[in-house]
């Protein structure tokens, strides 16, 4: 089995009694020590890629002011690894300091020495509790944002994220269009091959469409079998370009689950945003759709192209022969 890397704690005091005496302290439980002698130098020592374990900062250490240190090993560390700071006396100043998330510990520099290993070893168990509940948080975050079958953006986070896309609109006047497409007679695949096997079909169906946008194009599935795309930057032109390509690439090449080849298709609607408030373009999208289902399978409407309303004819008599006569 390969070695695993020892811990590195970062030591850095201009003090040789305090080296000699809390180094051999910190080595004897396994971590490997690194003592610098100045500030500039512990700022070196923990810029990326390089990253200490924990950080023991002497208040005397030459080169800047406390502070200042303490703000620049904020800024490069971005929290990665506990700070901790020697002092003379634990004074207020230091305390609040802790409270604000500054520093990690204070540690007096002529307690014993085995009192150095109590409070490293628990300053290091906080923090790494610390950074395994904020994993835990923001991957519960992530997932109450997604659509547990597909990966994609579920309908009510997607709806927030196109109302922030319709302020970038509104402030920058750039284009945005909403692109909504619903798999045709897909009750009919749930009765042939059963739910498990259409849950696959639309998993497939996920990856396939979003291999063709792009990074910052968003999707979501809004209902069973309805996917909704949000495109920034992109007229109508592009999102009807756009509906071509998903018809063509994501839904004329059969899908094989449950030993079966399968060939599904797609209505698309699509309506476009203007800055206007995302639930009125959603339901013109969803009109667009509608439409499209009218047509037939694999059918694309776009909102903004609607027939005129045609008129209705207007009967009247004519003047030579007496008859009744329609006109338009």
């Amino acid at each position: 089995m390969p070695a695993t890397n020892p811990l590195i704690l970062l030591l850095a005091s201009p003090e040789p009694d305090l080296l000699s005496s809390i180094e051999p302290v910190l080595t004897s439980s396994g971590p490997r020590v690194q003592v610098v002698l100045s500030a500039e130098a512990a700022l070196a020592a923990i810029t990326p890629p390089a990253a200490p374990a924990l950080a023991l900062l002497d208040i005397n250490l030459p080169g800047l002011e406390t502070e200042q240190l303490l703000a620049q090993m904020r800024e490069i560390s971005a929290g990665r690894f506990p700070i901790v700071l020697i002092t003379d006396t634990v004074t207020q100043q230091w305390i609040d300091r802790m409270s604000e998330g500054v520093i990690d510990d204070v540690i007096p520099r002529f307690v014993e020495p085995s009192y150095w290993q109590l409070r490293i070893g628990m300053t290091l168990h906080t923090h790494r509790m610390g950074r395994e509940i904020d994993a835990l948080r923001e991957a519960a975050t992530i997932n109450a944002q997604l659509d547990r079958l597909t990966g994609v953006y579920n309908r009510e986070t997607l709806l927030s994220m196109l109302f922030r896309e319709t302020d970038r609109v509104q402030r920058l006047k750039t284009p945005l269009s909403l692109l909504l497409f619903d798999i045709d007679d897909f009750g009919h695949w749930n009765s042939r091959v059963g739910a498990d096997a259409c849950d696959e079909l639309l998993c497939q169906v996920t990856a396939r469409s979003t291999s063709l946008l792009r990074s910052y194009d968003l999707i979501g599935r809004t209902g069973k079998d309805e996917f909704l795309l949000a495109l920034p930057g992109s007229g109508s032109a592009n999102a009807v370009a756009l509906a071509e390509r998903l018809r063509a690439e994501v839904f004329r090449e059969p899908f094989r689950v449950a030993g079966e080849s399968i060939r599904l298709s797609a209505c698309f609607g699509i309506a476009y945003s203007r800055g206007r408030s995302p639930m009125v373009v959603l339901r013109e999208a969803e009109q667009a759709l509608i439409r499209a289902k009218n047509y037939g399978a694999e059918s694309i409407e776009c909102f903004d192209e609607q027939p005129l309303p045609q008129p209705q004819p207007v009967m009247f008599l004519s003047s030579n022969s007496g008859d009744r006569l329609l006109a338009w």
